[in-house]
Order: structure tokens, then C-alpha cells, then sequence
């Protein structure tokens, strides 16, 4: 078995299964993918290319000894018996319309094994549960059935991945309270440009020794120090969701950033990685790597290099970190996913009302939903 290392790269990147940038070709991808020259830990997830994505990350590990890799994969979505519900994705494997609490333990076993298939494996070094639902994050029957994965021998650590959108603070930190001692790792989303809310669940991981992988590390790109005013994206380019100017406004708080890349010798990246690092819990970086539009972009191999050649050490002080954070405080800046006060209607695959014992474990935690988790603007 092998932990994820310092940094990781997800067959998210490259834009062929999730569309950030220009959608590289499959031969580029799986060299991208490779482990070695200073990364060793690979990601994917079943949903990505309905299993595609685990053929290509097969490719891409094709002659390198198991031993000097990490592989982490993700179940959740159900794309065997689900239907698609056009860009909210297939439907989360314990949708009641699917299955009965009965039947999650065999599906997740399927899943599982499906998964090792396409990707050539015997064993995963992580499994993650992905984008679950309120189900996913509450139930014993869920995390009994992933702990069974783990009891099979078909992974070495389970963990979960919320998403896909920022959110699920209270849902993460409440399942890490119920099911902490089987739980090893959590995925979140996190960078100096987005430290809310993902900062707020960290105390809760180290508390319960459950090891922080961060995603978005890049924020939408822009630490790769490639993106411009005005710029172009790809069409149907996921980065759409985000309000318009916000490649301007990020770019005004990264001029503001870059004297404290300069002092520690570091890149824009460099320092989207290390502050992550430099918090606690936090053991793995994971940011999207982009091939923006037009000849002039710079390449996704070079991004790769530019990971792979990040220092280990942190070169940033805890004053750094905490000016940092303030320059990118985004605090209230968006509507979250999962538990919310605002909610009404009928529960969403990714949205719900906040219960009282969840408003109970933000008490126990100084979390106020009023105060922390709600949209200013709304």
C-alpha cells in the first residue's frame, strides 16, 4: 500500500472527461497521467467518461511497477442502473428510486470491482465515496459497505470526496464525527483565492485523523499564471458557472499574492500548493491541469513539470498564511451545496435543509450557519 503523495494529478485534468480548457488527446493524457518524474499518485473517478476515464489511467500505468504508484479511485454515481439527468450527471447509487439500504453494500462492491477492471488493478491504495448525497453522508449502511471494501482487500484506505460543487461543510464535519474511525481521507476543495468554506472542516479532519487531499488548488486556472483579461474559454468550458469577471478580479488578487511567491522563490502555483499544505491535515494537492484555447497557451506538459517541481519544505510563515487568506477571503461569496437554511422544496441529490442536528455539530465546532455558511447576496 502506498498513501497519496504531495501532489496528485486526476483524470479530471486535461479536459477530455470534465471540460476545463481544450480536450487534449488521448495519447497526451495518458502520458500526463503517468506516474514518475516527481509525481506518483494518480486519481479517477467511475463516472468520468461513464468508465472511459479508467481506461485511459489504465494506459497511462501500463509497465510501471504497482509499488511506485498511488491509486485512488471514486464510486458513488450510478451510471449502470441510473439515467442521466443532463448536466446534474447520473443519480447517486443510494437514490431511493434505485435501491433499497439493503443492496448498497453489493452495489458498491460491483462498483468497486468494475472500477479495479478498467484500470487494470487488483487493489486501490485509496477509494473515495463521490458527491454523496445526504444518504451517503449519514447513513452506517453506506460506511459499513465501504469499510467491507476495505475488509475485502479491494482498497487499502476508504475515504469521501463531496462535491462537486463548494459546500457540504456541515454534512462533511458530521460524518467525520459519526464515521471518523473508519474514514482515512477526505477530498475538499481549497486555495488562497477559496479559502471558505473548505478551511472550516480542516480542525474536524486533524481532530479525527482523516488525511486532506485538496482540489481547485488552481482556481479555475488562474494560479497556473496562463489566464488573461478578456480571455476566451473553450466553448462549453465548465468555468462558465463561474460570475462573469472573475478572471479580472482574480488577477487583481494574484498581483496582490505574487511578492510573497517571489520571497519564497515559488510560482503562482507554488504557492497555491504550499499554502494548502501549510494547513493542517492537509497532505495532498490535487489542482486541475488546463490546456487553454490558442496557440500561444501554455502547454499542459509544462504545468505538469511545474507540480512535479514544487518544494517540499513550506516557505511560507504562519503571518504569510494568514495574510494570504486574507487577501482571498471569499467568505459568503457564493450559495453552497448540501445542508443549507435557505432550502426549500424537495431534497436535491446535492442540496437539502439544514436539520437541527447539524445546525448541533456547527455549535460544536463555532460553525453559526447564519454567520458562515450563508450567501451574503441572497
Amino acid at each position: 500500500m502506498r498513501e497519496p503523495g504531495r501532489s496528485a494529478i486526476g483524470t479530471w485534468s486535461g479536459g477530455r472527461f470534465l471540460h476545463f480548457g481544450e480536450a487534449i488527446e488521448e495519447d497526451r493524457l495518458a502520458a500526463l497521467l503517468r506516474p514518475g518524474e516527481g509525481i506518483d499518485t494518480v486519481l479517477t473517478a467511475d463516472a468520468y467518461g461513464q468508465g472511459e476515464a479508467d481506461r485511459v489511467l489504465a494506459r497511462a500505468l501500463e509497465g510501471v511497477a504497482r509499488e511506485d504508484y498511488s491509486l485512488v479511485g471514486a464510486i458513488g454515481h450510478d451510471f449502470y442502473e441510473g439515467e442521466r439527468n443532463g448536466p446534474k450527471g447520473f443519480p447517486r447509487f443510494t437514490d431511493p428510486a434505485l435501491r433499497r439500504p439493503d443492496d448498497y453494500a453489493s452495489y458498491l462492491r460491483m462498483a468497486t470491482e468494475a472500477q479495479l477492471e478498467r484500470v487494470g488493478a487488483s487493489q486501490f491504495d485509496l477509494l473515495l465515496l463521490h458527491n454523496p448525497d445526504r444518504i451517503g453522508y449519514s447513513s452506517e449502511v453506506v460506511w459499513d459497505g465501504m469499510a467491507a471494501l476495505r475488509d475485502a482487500g479491494l482498497t487499502a484506505k476508504i475515504g469521501v470526496a463531496p462535491g462537486p460543487a463548494n459546500g457540504f461543510t456541515l454534512d462533511l464535519i458530521a460524518c467525520l464525527e459519526r464515521f471518523g474511525e473508519q474514514i482515512d481521507w477526505a477530498m475538499i476543495i481549497l486555495n488562497p483565492l477559496e479559502p471558505w468554506p473548505g478551511e472550516l472542516v480542516l480542525d474536524a479532519a486533524a481532530r479525527h485523523e482523516v488525511k486532506v487531499i485538496t482540489r481547485v488548488v488552481d482556481y479555475g486556472g488562474l494560479f497556473w499564471d496562463d489566464l488573461r483579461p478578456g480571455m476566451e474559454l473553450a466553448k462549453g468550458d465548465h468555468r462558465g458557472f463561474r460570475p462573469a469577471g472573475w478572471i479580472e478580479r482574480g488577477l487583481e488578487r494574484l498581483a496582490e499574492l505574487r511578492p510573497f511567491a517571489e520571497r519564497a522563490e515559488l510560482t503562482p502555483m507554488g504557492l497555491a500548493c504550499q499554502w494548502n499544505l501549510a494547513h493542517p491535515a492537509v497532505e495532498c494537492v490535487a489542482p486541475t491541469l488546463i490546456q487553454e484555447v490558442g496557440p500561444e497557451a501554455r502547454t499542459i506538459e509544462s504545468e505538469r513539470a511545474e507540480l512535479a517541481a514544487i518544494p517540499a519544505d513550506i516557505r511560507l510563515s504562519a503571518e504569510d498564511v494568514a495574510a494570504i487568506r486574507a487577501i482571498g477571503d471569499n467568505t459568503n461569496s457564493m450559495a453552497l451545496k448540501g445542508a443549507a437554511l435557505d432550502f426549500e422544496g424537495e431534497e436535491q441529490p446535492d442540496r437539502w435543509p439544514l436539520s437541527q442536528d447539524l445546525a448541533e455539530v456547527g455549535g460544536r465546532w463555532g460553525i453559526d450557519p447564519e454567520r458562515d455558511l450563508a450567501y451574503a447576496s441572497a
